[in-house]
C-alpha cells in the first residue's frame, strides 16, 4: 500500500508552513530517519525526517510553496516491492497511514458523539505505557493519531506507539481515551463570555477607501497574536515593580570587559567576551528562582511543576515578530558563557535557523526595552512560564541617600507573574532576590 507523507506538525503553535525545499526527487530511495525536506515554520526553517522506508513514488507539493496546511498530503512512498507508478497514482487515498477521510465519514454517520474505542480490544484499559520519545526528541506519531489525541484531550508525548520504529498510530490513542490515561491539560480558550473582535469588513468600513494597503498576515504574526489572545484571556496576570540601583553593576561590567583576554580575528584582535547588562540581568533571574525555589513553577491543571534550573528565555525582536530563545542552565553557568550563547543565539534567532528546543519551554523569561530608553512596562507571560521580566531603561535619577539627595542609575523592572502558580508575596520575594543580585552583582560570581 502506499505510504502518504503530509506536512507535520513540527511545533505545538505551527498551522501551516512553507515547503522551502526538496532533499529527494521522485524515484529516490529513503529510510527511516533520512532527511528528506526543509520546512519554514513560524519561528525557523526546520529539516523533516521520514518516518518509514520505501521510494518516493510522488511528490505532490513543489518546493517553494507557501501556506501549507499541517496535515496536508506533500508526498507519496511507495513500499518496497510496490509498484512506483501504482502507488503514484493510489496516493491520497485512505490507506494505512492516512486515515482522515474514514474519521471525518464516522464523524458525519455518527447521530451523537461518543468515546472512542480501540479497533482492537486491550488488555488492560489502562494507559499505555509513556512514549519513549517523551524525554524531548520529536514523537512520531500519524497526523491522524495526533488529531485525535487533541480532541480527546491526550498527550501523545505520553502514548507508547505500536506502529512502526515506535510510531503512535490511532489505536494508540483511541486505547488511551477509552482507558482515561495519557490526560494532557485542558487546552486554553477564551471565556464562554469573550467578546467576538470586529469583523475584517467591519474594521474596514471605519476607514476611507484608498487610505490604506492591505498587508496579509503571515504564519509568525499569526501564531503571536493567537497566543497572546490566549495567554493574557486564561492566565491571571498580576504585576509587580520596583527600581533598582546599578552604579555597582554598570562598574563591575566595565572592570570584567576591561580585563577581557583578546583573541586574533581576520581583523585583528578582538575581547573574548563583551558583557551587556542583560547578560548580567539574566544571570541574576536565574539566581533569583534558585534563591526562591517556589517561584520556578509551571502551572498544569493537574500539578504544580517545580523545576530544578533556571531556563531563562530571552525576548529578540526579528523581522515580523519575535522569538524567545532559551539560556538552559543560566544559575549554573558564567556571565561570559551567558554573553557568548545569547549572541549566538540572536544571530541564528534573526535569520530563523534556531532549533524548536531552543525556544521551546524554559522557565521564566526576560524581556528589555531599556535599549529604546523605555522607563518602565509589562510583559505578557509565555507558558508555560509562570513569570516573566520586563526591563527598562538604566538612567540617572535623583535619589534621596541618608537624608541627602543625590544622583544614582536607576533600572525599573516589572514582574508580571501568573497568580495560580506564584502568589503576591512569593513574586515579591522573588523580586527582592533579583534586585540584591544586581545591586550587589559580586555576589553572581561567587
Amino acid at each position: 500500500m502506499p505510504i502518504n507523507i503530509t506536512m507535520p506538525a513540527l511545533s505545538p503553535t505551527m498551522e501551516e508552513g512553507n515547503l522551502a525545499k526538496w532533499l529527494v526527487k521522485e524515484g529516490d530511495e529513503v529510510k527511516a530517519g533520512d532527511v528528506i525536506a526543509e520546512i519554514e515554520t513560524d519561528k525557523a526553517t526546520m529539516e523533516v525526517e521520514a518516518v518509514d522506508e520505501g521510494k518516493v513514488a510522488k511528490i505532490v507539493v513543489p518546493a517553494g510553496t507557501e501556506g501549507v496546511k499541517v496535515n496536508a498530503l506533500i508526498a507519496v512512498l511507495a513500499e518496497e516491492g510496490e509498484d512506483v507508478a501504482e502507488a503514484a497514482k493510489a496516493g491520497g487515498t485512505p490507506e494505512k497511514k492516512s486515515e482522515a477521510p474514514k474519521q471525518e465519514q464516522a464523524k458525519a454517520e455518527a447521530p451523537k458523539p461518543e468515546p472512542a474505542k480501540p479497533e482492537k480490544p486491550q488488555a488492560s484499559a489502562a494507559a499505555p505505557a509513556a512514549n519513549d520519545h517523551a524525554t524531548g526528541d520529536r514523537v512520531f506519531a500519524s497526523p491522524l493519531a495526533r488529531r485525535i489525541a487533541k480532541d480527546g484531550g491526550v498527550d501523545v508525548v505520553a502514548i507508547k506507539g505500536s506502529g512502526p520504529h515506535g510510531r503512535v498510530v490511532k489505536a494508540d490513542v483511541e486505547a488511551a481515551i477509552a482507558g482515561g490515561g495519557a490526560k494532557a491539560a485542558a487546552p486554553a480558550g477564551a471565556p464562554a463570555t469573550a467578546v467576538k473582535p470586529m469583523s475584517d469588513d467591519a474594521v474596514l468600513k471605519l476607514f476611507d477607501e484608498g487610505s490604506y494597503e492591505l498587508v496579509p498576515h503571515d504564519n509568525m504574526r499569526k501564531t503571536i497574536a493567537r497566543r497572546l489572545v490566549e495567554a493574557k484571556t486564561t492566565i491571571p496576570h498580576f504585576y509587580l515593580t520596583l527600581d533598582c540601583e546599578i552604579d555597582a553593576l554598570l562598574a563591575l561590567r566595565a572592570q570584567m570587559n576591561a580585563a577581557a583576554p583578546m583573541k586574533k580575528t581576520e581583523h585583528g584582535e578582538a575581547p573574548v567576551y563583551k558583557l551587556s547588562v542583560n547578560d548580567m540581568i539574566i544571570k541574576a533571574m536565574a539566581m533569583a528562582l534558585m534563591a526562591v525555589p517556589d517561584a520556578n513553577a509551571s502551572w498544569t491543571e493537574a500539578n504544580m511543576v517545580m523545576h530544578k534550573h533556571a531556563d531563562v528565555g530571552v525576548a529578540v525582536s526579528i523581522p515580523g515578530g519575535l522569538i524567545t530563545p532559551i539560556i538552559r542552565h543560566a544559575d549554573q553557568k558564567s556571565l561570559s558563557t551567558i554573553s557568548r550563547e545569547m549572541k549566538d543565539m540572536a544571530s541564528r534567532a534573526r535569520s530563523r535557523k534556531l532549533k524548536p528546543e531552543e525556544y521551546q519551554g524554559g522557565t521564566t523569561a526576560v524581556s528589555n526595552l531599556g535599549m529604546f530608553g523605555i522607563k518602565d512596562f509589562a510583559a505578557v507571560i509565555n507558558p508555560p512560564h509562570a513569570t516573566i521580566l520586563a526591563v527598562g531603561a538604566g538612567e540617572e535619577r535623583a535619589v534621596v541617600k541618608k537624608g541627602e539627595i543625590v544622583v544614582a542609575n536607576v533600572m525599573s523592572v516589572t514582574l508580571s507573574t501568573d497568580h495560580r502558580a506564584v502568589d503576591g508575596a512569593l513574586g515579591a520575594e522573588l523580586l527582592q532576590a533579583f534586585k540584591k543580585y544586581i545591586e550587589n552583582p559580586m555576589s553572581m560570581l561567587v
